[in-house]
């Protein structure tokens, strides 16, 4: 199997750092889909990435489905989501601000980075802003309720984390500061320096 996309997209990473904790062997072919927007359209027409090829050609879009799938390649065994009920409610909303802080993320970047600043609406911007900070207040008290597991028994929810908090730093670092989610900047600290971050650089 084959997935398409570029690390520097927290959606991309996530799948392949969950990939690896599942046993899951996938070929990663860095496509842009901005400089490489042709040569996406030919594998997937929709040009969205993460994309995963099958091998018998089938295609998949969207993190969370690609990995819903390579859960049940996997099997219950090796799932990277909690069994009981309660703690999955709980790494689902973890998940869900993740993502969240990924989207945001994303949009604030696409704002400063591709529309020219004199057609640039701020209000609109203040509120993605906002959002941005919601979603990492959030998650800030999640940790300080109950700290997330790292190491060998990192689940979804924190590969997600800590990706999307990377991913933030990397591309609006400004609307990030340590000092108001320590946990949060703690946590992904110690996620960067496991085998399978570092064997899949954001850069």
């Amino acid at each position: 199997m084959k997935l398409i996309g570029m690390l520097d997209s927290p959606y991309v990473r996530r799948v392949a750092i969950c990939a690896k904790y599942l046993g899951i062997d996938l070929e990663h072919q860095s496509v842009s889909v901005f400089r490489h927007f042709e040569q996406f359209q030919q594998i997937n027409p929709v040009v969205k990435a993460p994309t995963l090829v099958l091998d018998d050609g089938e295609v998949l879009i969207d993190s969370t489905l690609i990995i819903d799938y390579l859960e049940a390649l996997a099997g219950p065994g090796k799932s990277l989501m909690p069994g009981d009920l309660k703690q999955r409610l709980r790494a689902l909303r973890v998940t869900g601000l993740a993502l969240a802080a990924c989207e945001k993320s994303v949009q604030l970047y696409y704002e400063r980075s591709l529309r020219p600043a004199e057609i640039q609406f701020q209000p609109w911007v203040e509120r993605v802003e906002g959002q941005l900070a919601a979603a990492y207040s959030s998650l800030e008290r999640e940790l300080q309720k109950q700290p997330l597991t790292n190491g060998a028994s990192i689940a979804q929810d924190g590969i997600t984390l800590a990706v999307a908090w990377s991913f933030t730093n990397l591309v609006v670092p400004d609307q990030v500061e340590v000092e108001r989610f320590p946990r949060i900047a703690e946590f992904t600290a110690q996620a960067e320096t496991l085998e399978a971050f570092i064997s899949t650089p954001i850069t």
